[in-house]
């Protein structure tokens, strides 16, 4: 069902974990069957410095995450914004097509985590 890269992650998920002093913390879940992903990221001079995740769900959702931090460490803000749930498959080799939906929603905890610290950062500002 799995490909091997998504195997890989699976078995040997890159920086899973939490950051306790996290910059922006981000969610996103899916109803229908439970998924639910929560990505944590350190930011230094505008570049993702650390990102972790935690995954709650089916392999290929522990993958996605795990693919995500990947593609997303080192990368700017803005660079980070514009990776997508169909690039992170792709980094994959792509997901089996009923989980593609489901189970592929880690850019988009990415995106509320970068929300997140946007958020904060303007209110540690004022």
């Amino acid at each position: 069902m799995y490909n091997d890269k998504v195997l890989d992650h699976l078995s040997n998920p890159r920086n899973a974990g939490e950051i306790p002093d996290a910059d922006g913390i981000g969610h996103a879940g899916n109803p229908v069957d439970g998924d639910s992903i929560t990505i944590y990221i350190k930011v230094k001079d505008g570049i993702i410095d650390d990102i972790k995740f935690k995954t709650f769900g089916c392999g290929a959702a522990i993958a996605a995450s795990s693919m995500l931090t990947v593609l997303a460490k080192g990368k700017t803000i803005e660079e980070a914004l514009k990776i997508t749930n169909e690039q992170v498959a792709e980094a994959l080799d792509g997901l089996p097509p009923q989980k593609l939906n489901c189970s592929n929603i880690a850019a988009d905890a990415l995106h509320d985590a970068i929300r997140d610290y946007k958020n904060r950062k303007k209110i540690s500002r004022t």
